[in-house]
C-alpha cells in the first residue's frame, strides 16, 4: 500500500492490524465504498432490492468501526 492509499484508510485510534491484513481490509473497504456509490445510484432509480441496501449499510458500518472517516 503506498503512502496515498494509507492516508485514505487511516485506522481509528486503538485499532491494531497486521500490515498485510490491513491492505486486504482496505481493498475490501474500497470495494464496499464503490458498491455504496452504485447502490445510491440504483436507489435513485427506485429499483434497489432492500437486501442489497442492507448489505451495503452493514458493510459501511463495519468500515466506520475500523477506519477514520
Amino acid at each position: 500500500m503506498n503512502k496515498e492509499e494509507r492516508s485514505l484508510w487511516e485506522l481509528r485510534p486503538g485499532i491494531k492490524m497486521d500490515q498485510e491484513v490491513l491492505e486486504s481490509v482496505a481493498q475490501i473497504a474500497c470495494a464496499l465504498k464503490s458498491l455504496s456509490a452504485y447502490t445510491t445510484f440504483v436507489i435513485e432509480r427506485e429499483d434497489c432490492p432492500e437486501d442489497l441496501r442492507n448489505t451495503v449499510d452493514t458493510g459501511l458500518a463495519a468500515i466506520d468501526k475500523l477506519f477514520v472517516a
